[in-house]
């Protein structure tokens, strides 16, 4: 007997329908993965360094990665109290330098914008190529009547007297003039030190003499003796320890004055040199080599042709090296003396014009 066919079930309509397939298991939603806080922008700004406000908040990392990181041998340093290096390698001078900026400034301040903390100083100074400079510890100025402690690299100290500020090698920096006027506020380094670094900051052309005594004296630091003596020497003209030094064995004698760093042009305007002391009336120079700056053999020949250019044009010139004013001032000052008064009778008078001091120009292309 055959067997009965099985009955599909009948829709409303009278249509059979077939049996609807086994369901597939719903698929798992795929989760788009988060991108991984990206703190490059920042860095990149500045010198490969960041604060711990600007990871957390700006590049969202949380406390745990930047614990996670800078644990040694992390990819990451602590250089400061909440300012973290992105690199594995040992930091240069220019980043310690930033990291001192990024230390001080407020934390919801843009630190490279100079508005709440400016590197100055000697540090500042260094960054300039004063070579005297020190670059630690690090000051850093900050605006008063906020105070902060900081580590002993590091010396925050708050103004009411807020400077403008420029900057040098992406650090924001007091101008030199501010810097070296902090340098000589705040050091614990000799007299001859501190004047030595003045000297090179006018002597590179970073500030006029003038503007520098107008900041020690606002800064109220022309009531210190050695620091006075220094500006007034600047003011004479003085650009050196050494020319300090001559300068005051000069003063003990009858001899006349000398023009201190006075530029020589030939009468139709082009530039001699520019000898550490001149006598205009008599055409006599006196002339300091240090053999710090005359020891290669180029330094050396254009120290000659220095002196052959001013004695082709009538110039008498002593030399002398600064161990010689110090230890043989006598010597010196006979061989002056022999000069000034041989030019007396001498027929031909020099043909070179003396002009003052010159204030090269703070940045290229300024007036």
């Amino acid at each position: 007997m055959p067997r009965p066919a099985l009955s599909r079930p009948v829709t409303r309509s009278g249509q059979t329908s077939r049996a609807a397939p086994n369901p597939t298991p719903a698929a798992t939603p795929t989760r788009t993965p988060h991108p991984t806080p990206n703190p490059n922008p920042t860095a990149r700004r500045q010198l490969n360094l960041a604060t711990r406000h600007q990871l957390t908040t700006t590049a969202g990392i949380p406390p745990g990665t930047i614990t996670s990181r800078t644990r040694p041998g992390g990819p990451w340093q602590r250089l400061l109290p909440r300012v973290y290096l992105l690199q594995t390698g040992p930091p240069d001078q220019r980043q310690r330098a930033l990291a001192a900026v990024l230390y001080a400034a407020e934390p919801g301040s843009d630190p490279l914008s100079g508005d709440t903390a400016a590197l100055t100083g000697g540090a500042a100074l260094a960054l300039l190529g004063i070579r005297e400079a020190p670059y630690t510890p690090t000051d850093v100025l900050i605006r008063a009547p906020r105070k902060l402690a900081g580590p002993p690299e590091v010396r925050p100290y708050p103004t009411t007297r807020w400077p403008r500020t420029i900057t040098v090698s992406g650090i924001p920096s007091t101008r030199p003039v501010r810097a070296a006027a902090d340098f000589a506020a705040r050091s614990d380094q000799p007299a001859d030190q501190i004047r030595s670094v003045l000297a090179h900051v006018v002597q590179s052309g970073w500030c006029h003499p003038q503007d520098l005594h107008t900041e020690l004296r606002a800064a109220r630091l022309l009531t210190r003796p050695a620091i006075r003596a220094a500006a007034a020497e600047l003011l004479a003209g003085v650009r050196s320890v050494a020319e300090a030094q001559a300068r005051d064995v000069l003063s003990a004698t009858d001899l006349p004055t000398p023009l201190w760093n006075a530029r020589l042009h030939t009468p139709e305007g082009t530039f001699l040199a520019s000898p550490d002391a001149y006598w205009p009336d008599e055409g006599v120079a006196l002339e300091i080599d240090s053999a710090e700056y005359h020891y290669t053999r180029d330094s050396w020949h254009a120290t000659l042709h220095r002196r052959l250019r001013l004695e082709s044009h009538g110039i008498l010139v002593v030399s002398a090296t600064p161990s010689m004013i110090r230890d043989t001032p006598s010597e010196v000052i006979a061989a002056l003396r022999t000069l000034l008064t041989l030019t007396t009778t001498r027929p031909t008078p020099p043909t070179a014009l003396a002009r003052g001091h010159q204030q090269l120009a703070l940045f290229r292309g300024s007036p």
